[in-house]
C-alpha cells in the first residue's frame, strides 16, 4: 500500500525524493500501456537497449536528453546519422555514452526504415504479443524472457536489428503493453490497444 492508498508492483516503490514521482508516475501511466505507434516503439526499443546493464532510473531521468540527441527517434533523420554523430554523442554528457549502444541504435534506424513505415515497425513488434494471460501474484513470477521474446529477438536480429537480445525484447513486451505484468494486487488496470 502506498501515501495513496494504491498498491502497485514492488518495483515502482523508490525511496521519498525527486525520482520517487518520476518512477511511481512512469509505473502507472506508462509501463505495460499499449504502445502501437512506431516512433514510440522505436525510442522505446533504443531506451531498453541502452537501459541494458543499468538501472531503469538512470534512463527515466535522461529520457528528455535521449530524445533530443537523438532527433525524437525519427528513424529517417537517425538512419542518416554518421561517424560525425556518433562522435557528437559520446561527447554528451547528458545521455549514456556506450559506443555499441550509440551505433546500434542508429544501425536499428536504418534496419527500421527498411521495414518501410513506422506502423510496419508496429506491426512486426506486435506480431510476437501473446495471448493474455493472469496476472503474476508477485514479482518473483515474472519472467526475465519468453519464448515470444525470444522469437522477437530472433526476427529482429535477422532483420538486421542489434542489441535486442530476448530479456531487452521482454522488457520492450511489458513496456509497451504487449505483455501485462503488473503483479495482479496492482491497481494499474489495462487498457485496450
Amino acid at each position: 500500500m502506498t501515501e495513496n492508498g494504491r498498491v502497485r508492483c514492488g518495483w515502482a516503490e523508490v525511496r521519498p525524493g525527486p525520482d520517487a514521482e518520476l518512477y511511481r508516475d512512469y509505473h502507472d501511466y506508462e509501463w505495460g500501456r499499449p504502445v502501437t505507434d512506431g516512433v514510440a516503439l522505436f525510442e522505446r526499443m533504443s531506451l531498453e537497449a541502452f537501459q541494458s546493464g543499468l538501472s531503469w532510473l538512470i534512463i527515466l531521468r535522461k529520457r528528455p536528453d535521449f530524445r533530443r540527441a537523438f532527433n525524437g527517434f525519427d528513424v529517417e533523420r537517425l538512419a542518416r546519422f554518421t561517424d560525425v554523430d556518433v562522435q557528437r554523442l559520446m561527447a554528451d554528457a547528458s545521455i549514456v555514452r556506450n559506443r555499441a549502444k550509440i551505433e546500434a541504435t542508429i544501425a536499428n534506424a536504418r534496419a527500421a526504415v527498411e521495414l518501410g513505415s513506422p506502423h510496419d515497425l508496429s506491426d512486426l513488434l506486435w506480431s510476437f504479443a501473446p495471448e493474455p494471460r493472469p496476472r503474476f501474484v508477485d514479482l518473483t513470477e515474472i519472467p526475465s524472457a519468453s519464448a515470444e521474446s525470444k522469437a522477437m529477438a530472433r526476427e529482429l536480429k535477422r532483420r538486421g536489428f542489434r542489441f535486442v537480445g530476448p530479456t531487452t525484447a521482454y522488457a520492450l513486451m511489458q513496456a509497451t503493453g504487449m505483455v501485462d505484468d503488473h503483479i495482479r494486487a496492482c491497481w494499474v488496470r489495462p487498457t485496450e490497444n
